[in-house]
């Protein structure tokens, strides 16, 4: 029966979930997509190709999920919700190419899934969404992300130098990725409606990062300094980057060497200029 609904529809989310007996938990972050305008959008960001690797996280009751398979892809559709996990196999039960983890996706490693994902394609869990989605780009899991998350954590991920919405997600996925909001989302295209508007991002990864990736825990540190204490000009910032010390007048002579003013705040440091300090203290270390 959970097969033939259309799941997409708030009529069909609720058919659904009566005949599993299963109530939503909206502080887990529970809201469902049943808005196929949204759902096409999302597929159509992502470009599944016949026969992709997709990673799915936080699958729910398979909408986004069957949606993949029947575009052709082979789905890793991840779950931590147990209750959720036979309603997914029901669900998918027509489409042998999906294949369901029951997991935390915090603790998710590459070798926990059957395959490695050509792409990432999730409506992703809001309350873990921004370490989520470091873990992932960190872990080299997939080329291409198409992702849901809240519209402010979007504008996080994409914000430019200099204001207040730029930090350390922005430069962590800027570094990796070359990042875009595809759309805006609603409220209303949830069932239950959540609090907050969403956005769907993508981010196509970069074959080579900002910076060699040995060096990418010095560039994350270094920005993690000097966002850490953001009304800090840099010199005052980064006289503590990794729990080392720095003096004063080698956090000037490391500003030096990567041709960045020490009186700037880290919040107008381009993503490039992040990447010259990172190699000047890798140097100097």
């Amino acid at each position: 029966m959970l097969g033939h609904l259309d799941l997409v529809t708030p009529s069909g989310l609720r058919a659904a979930l009566a005949a599993a007996g299963l109530r939503l938990r909206p502080s887990r972050g529970q809201h469902f997509l049943v808005n196929r305008h949204v759902l096409d959008r999302i597929l159509s960001a992502a470009g599944i190709e016949p026969g992709e690797a997709v990673l799915e996280v936080g699958a729910g009751v398979g909408t986004l999920t069957v949606a993949l398979a029947r575009a052709g892809a082979r789905v890793t559709a991840v779950e931590v919700d147990g209750r959720f996990v036979p309603v997914l196999r029901a669900v998918c039960a027509a489409y042998p190419s999906v294949r369901i983890v029951h997991a935390d996706a915090m603790t998710l490693t590459p070798e926990m899934l059957p395959e490695a994902p050509d792409k990432v394609v999730a409506n992703l869990p809001y309350a873990i969404a921004s370490p989520l989605l470091i873990n992932l780009l960190e872990a080299g899991v997939g080329r291409r992300f198409v992702v849901m998350v809240q519209n402010e954590v979007a504008g996080r991920i994409v914000a430019p130098p200099g204001g207040k919405s730029y930090g350390l997600l922005s430069v962590a996925v800027q570094a990796r990725a070359d990042a875009s909001i595809v759309a805006r989302v609603p409220r209303s295209a949830f069932f239950p409606p959540p609090e907050v508007n969403s956005a769907i991002v993508r981010l196509d990864v970069r074959e080579e990062p900002a910076v060699p990736r040995p060096l990418m825990p010095v560039l994350m540190a270094v920005a993690r300094a000097a966002f850490g204490q953001r009304r800090k000009m840099l010199r005052s910032a980064l006289q503590s980057v990794r729990g080392r010390p720095l003096p004063a007048a080698a956090v000037e002579d490391l500003c030096r060497t990567a041709g960045v003013d020490p009186r700037c705040r880290g919040e107008s440091l381009s993503v490039a200029e992040f990447s010259l300090l990172a190699r000047a203290l890798a140097d100097r270390e």
